[in-house]
């Protein structure tokens, strides 16, 4: 079986947002990148899970520049048999989605595993277009997948309660928590990682469909009001009339 995953640059959780003096670019001035940890810890883990129990391989995809390649090693030490970089601009979802779905169909996949999400922009919107563009079913946010021959078998969460539907591959899924537990590469993994390959190709369609109009950070949480418990009719007020503002 063949997985196709796509792996995204994106600051450390910890990380100090700033932005361009514009407002269009972040500034990544002293900022520590890493691997998207729902590529990471969800659907690349699964997908080496999957591999060692079924075989097969693990190709890993990511768009962005040469200085990508650092988390794309990593990938590779976790697990993954071989990568390639789209040279491009990540943040436009239907740009990616596009330029990955024309690599897998060049090529032949069983499945195409994600994260559910981008920590970044929490966009939400990858896993959907490839399948689209794709013609491939697609299972969102799913917490298990297990593989029986040619039918996909997943569960996700729900309002009360979680679904479990069946899917015939190929098919795209994105990951979600409980899907798999992060995996630290070891040294002989680190070591290997060096060799296996990693392409670097051009998209094919280079347009794009959306642009950053500006970014802002949140405004500044307001001083917290304390009311006492036996004040009813201010709470209610201030309720009423500041709520919204606060």
């Amino acid at each position: 079986m063949n997985i196709l995953v796509p792996v995204r640059k994106v600051p450390d959780t910890t990380a100090k947002i700033a932005f361009t003096p514009d407002g269009k670019s972040f500034d990544a001035n002293g900022v520590q990148f890493v691997m998207n940890p729902t590529d990471e810890w969800y659907a690349l883990v699964r997908a080496v899970e999957l591999k060692e129990s079924l075989g097969g391989t693990i190709t890993l995809i990511n768009i962005g520049g040469a200085d990508n390649d650092q988390i794309i090693r990593k990938g590779l030490a976790i697990g993954g048999d071989d990568a390639v970089r789209i040279e491009g601009d990540d943040r436009d979802a239907h740009f990616c989605a596009k330029a990955i779905s024309a690599y897998a169909k060049a090529n032949a996949f069983d499945l195409i595993i994600t994260g559910k999400e981008a920590i970044d922009d929490n966009g939400f919107q990858l896993a959907a277009m490839i399948a689209e563009f794709m013609d491939w079913p697609f299972i969102s946010q799913a917490t298990r997948l297990d593989v029986e021959g040619d039918v996909c078998h997943l569960s996700r969460e729900i309002e009360g309660g979680h679904e479990d539907v069946e899917v015939s591959k190929p098919l795209v899924v994105s990951a979600s928590k409980g899907m798999a537990e992060q995996r630290i590469p070891n040294m002989r993994g680190i070591m290997m990682a060096r060799s296996k390959p990693l392409n670097v190709i051009q998209a094919e369609d280079s347009s794009v469909s959306s642009e950053v109009a500006k970014y802002a950070l949140p405004p500044e949480k307001g001083d917290v009001k304390l009311i006492d418990a036996d004040n009813i009719d201010e709470l209610i007020t201030l309720l009423k009339n500041e709520a919204k503002a606060i």
